[in-house]
């Protein structure tokens, strides 16, 4: 199954949390067969459903082991894109 997952990432307690956000990006994008796209907001991911989420937990479980950070995520059905 494809799906979206809209996600925005908040490293907590660390003036340079624009660098800790873009590396966080930088990681996903190194996945095959996910597409990441950003704006000033989020960042969207889309591909197979299961694939996301192993990454996600991965991802996310290394740097909530590491640090205090809030995520939040948006998990729709499909290839949801905003249009252009």
């Amino acid at each position: 199954m494809q799906a979206t997952i809209e996600i925005s990432y908040y490293p907590l307690g660390n003036q340079q949390y624009e660098q800790e956000v873009i590396a966080f990006i930088e990681k996903l994008r190194d996945y095959p067969n996910v597409t990441v796209e950003t704006n000033g907001m989020s960042t969207q991911l889309f591909g197979e459903y299961h694939t996301l989420m192993h990454i996600l937990t991965g991802e996310i479980g290394e740097i909530l082991h590491q640090k205090q950070a809030i995520y939040v995520l948006k998990i729709g059905k499909g290839e949801l894109r905003y249009p252009s």
